[in-house]
Parts: structure tokens; C-alpha cells; sequence
């Protein structure tokens, strides 16, 4: 069997993805190591991450490491992956797919809606805080960063009244205490990917990806490829008000997506049915700009509807 280098980032949750990952692969007979890479990402703590305006912030370092054979294959959150991968990488398996919803944190409250009037919401999402604005505008949402940790211990010590974190990321670290309604993908339409895992590799490297197709999980890649296609067609990054939640129903997609002003005064949503995922994710992307999208994106941008630089 092979000696296989997994490359991650040094978050609690990252660090559990890498672990998942590395005790499958030795379940497979597999020699595995870790090798820990910390991201620009990473390395901004005091800047909401929708300000820093960068794609790949939590992924360029790792490449980096995969592009100088460091490591064999880097485990990420499918939804910090940007869309469109540099030349040279590929994505070997999708993994199955955790709850992508968006969950409701509090000590205190039942939901959203039993929130006093201009409670304190913590998020460094505009996605997340475009739809909380959009159904509750009086709330005042505020930054929130950090570890999964650090933020379930700010809400603890009394900073904010709730927070919105991804459901998947409290379920795989079992932390879901303080989780008091997991929010509909109608009421908040989660991130492109959210939930799911992405294994990336070294562009041709057939040795590795034959490695890892166990991993592979159909239905996750043909729903997360549907989000990730309408989200290069909006040319949006993981920090931008944009969500995408797809599904197979009845053996075909079904895709949910929103594009929202970061104060919620004004939110897209555009749905619809297909069997083609990146037809599917494109069609609806451009429904999106042609109906008012192009002009939120470009208030958020500030620069027409311009993708953000890599770092």
C-alpha cells in the first residue's frame, strides 16, 4: 500500500476533516502523515474575512505545498476551494455530504424569529447576514471570527444573543448543544459546497486519484458541482452574498440560489429543475444577473462584477 502526505490547515475543524480522511485511508491499508500549512486565511484574525476580498485565502499555501510535492493530497471544505482551480490541480473526490443547511446558535432563544428586537447576531458572512437582514432587519449583526471553539465561547460568555454557524462543521466536531433550529435552505440558502469535502491533487497524478475513489460520493459531486458552476457564473468567492443549495429529487437537481444586497434590502432567488449540473448552475447564474444580480455584486465589488484577485 502507499505512504500518502496529507496537506491541512491547523483549525479544530480542518484538523478533524484531515483526521476523517487519514483514518479512512489507513482503514484501506494506507501509510498516512500529516502535514499542517497555515493560510493567509488563517493568518487574518482581526479583519471579517468578507473585507479581505481574496479567493484561495485558505487554500494558496496548501497548493503550494502540493505543487512542490511536499504533500500527495491536501483535504479541504469544498466551499474555501475557489471554483476554478489553478492549472496543475484537480479535484481527485467528493466526499459524502454532511448537513449543508446553515444552523441558529443561542443560549437563550428558540429560533430567529424569537430574537428581541436589535438582538446581537454574530457572522462574518454577508451571505448569512443578507438573509438574516432580509426576514429581521432590525437585528444588529456583528463579526464574528475564530474557531468553531471560539465562537460557541463568545456566544457562552454573553457577546451576542446568537450566532449562525454551518451545521455540518458543529456535527462533525459534536458540538451542537447550543444549536436551537437548523434554518431552511428557503430562509437561508447555505454557501456553494457547504458540507462537503473536497480532495485535491496534483493534475494526472492517476496513482493517488486511484487511491482515493472510494472516496468519491456521486450525488455530492453532481449537487456541489451544480452550486460551484452558479457561483463561477456570478463570479463570487466563498465571502460574497451569493448562496446555492442543491439536491436530487426524484433522480433529477434541483437547485436553490440567492443573490442579496449585504443589508437584505434587496434578495434574488431564482430555482429550477434539471440533469445537467454545470448547465443547470450556469442557467440559473445568469437569471440571477440578468434580473438585478450583476448590480449587487458590483456595489459588493465595488468594481464591476470583477472576481477578486488571488492573493
Amino acid at each position: 500500500m502507499a505512504r500518502l502526505r496529507i496537506g491541512s490547515r491547523g483549525s479544530q475543524l480542518a484538523l478533524w476533516q484531515a483526521h476523517h480522511i487519514s483514518a479512512l485511508l489507513r482503514e484501506r491499508g494506507h501509510e498516512v502523515e500529516l502535514e499542517i500549512i497555515k493560510t493567509t486565511g488563517d493568518k487574518i484574525t482581526d479583519v471579517a474575512l468578507a473585507k479581505v476580498g481574496t479567493k484561495g485565502m485558505f487554500t494558496k499555501e496548501i497548493e503550494e505545498a502540493l505543487a512542490e510535492g511536499r504533500i500527495d493530497l491536501a483535504v479541504h471544505s469544498l466551499k474555501d476551494l475557489p471554483t476554478e482551480l489553478s492549472l496543475g490541480f484537480e479535484v481527485a473526490a467528493i466526499t459524502t455530504r454532511e448537513n449543508p443547511r446553515d444552523v441558529f446558535c443561542s443560549r437563550k432563544y428558540k429560533n430567529v424569529e424569537e430574537l428581541p428586537q436589535a438582538a446581537r447576531v454574530g457572522t462574518s458572512s454577508l451571505r448569512r447576514q443578507a438573509q438574516l437582514k432580509a426576514v429581521r432587519p432590525d437585528l444588529d449583526i456583528f463579526p464574528l471570527r475564530g474557531n468553531v471553539d471560539t465562537r460557541l465561547r463568545k456566544l457562552e460568555a454573553g457577546e451576542y444573543d446568537a450566532i449562525i454557524l454551518a451545521a455540518a462543521g458543529l456535527n462533525r466536531l459534536g458540538k451542537t448543544q447550543l444549536v436551537r433550529q437548523v434554518i431552511s435552505a428557503e430562509i437561508m440558502c447555505p454557501a456553494a459546497g457547504q458540507g462537503a469535502l473536497g480532495i485535491e491533487i496534483r493534475a494526472g497524478d492517476a496513482v493517488t486519484r486511484q487511491h482515493l475513489e472510494f472516496l468519491e460520493d456521486a450525488a455530492a459531486r453532481a449537487t456541489t458541482t451544480c452550486e460551484r458552476a452558479l457561483l463561477n457564473k456570478l463570479g463570487g468567492g466563498c465571502q460574497v452574498p451569493i448562496g446555492a443549495f442543491a439536491e436530487v429529487r426524484n433522480g433529477r437537481l434541483h437547485l436553490e440560489a440567492i443573490v442579496a444586497d449585504p443589508d437584505g434590502y434587496k434578495l434574488l432567488r431564482e430555482s429550477r429543475d434539471g440533469t445537467e449540473p454545470v448547465q443547470l448552475g450556469e442557467s440559473v447564474g445568469e437569471t440571477l444577473l440578468q434580473r438585478g444580480g450583476d448590480a449587487i455584486l458590483e456595489a459588493v465589488y465595488g468594481q464591476g462584477i470583477a472576481v477578486p484577485q488571488q492573493p
